[in-house]
């Protein structure tokens, strides 16, 4: 039974050992994985926050109303061609602001990866 124990022992001792030099690389590998950002992911989030934020924002507007609806809003107009400051102008902004934001995510996620994979590379 003693010889037992001690083979157990001489195993567990081996085994931490292996697990600690495993556990590194183990730990390498999973720090470079979480480190990296999914691009189309962040794309859609982004994306779809900036479609919201124009979509809600000319809506507001619209319903506010006034003598003059929005006119720096409507500046938009200058860089998404066809949007205005109305209720069918919202649904346009709206989608200039989803691929817009998903570009700008795409990229955003790009640099970091590069950066992150220039980073764990220099250590």
């Amino acid at each position: 039974m003693g010889d037992m124990s001690q083979s157990i022992g001489a195993t567990s001792n081996r085994m931490s050992v292996t697990s600690r030099v495993n556990g590194a690389e183990d730990e390498d590998v999973l720090l470079r994985a979480v480190l990296r950002l999914n691009g189309n992911l962040l794309g859609l989030v982004l994306g779809t926050f900036a479609a919201a934020l124009v979509f809600v924002a000319t809506i507001f507007l619209v319903v506010k109303g006034g003598p003059v609806v929005g006119p720096h809003l409507g500046l938009l107009a200058n860089v998404f061609i066809g949007y205005s400051v109305t209720l069918p102008g919202s649904v346009i902004g709206a989608a200039y602001g989803l691929i817009t934001g998903y570009l700008s995510g795409v990229f955003i996620a790009w640099v970091y990866n590069a950066i992150a994979v220039r980073r764990s590379a220099a250590k």
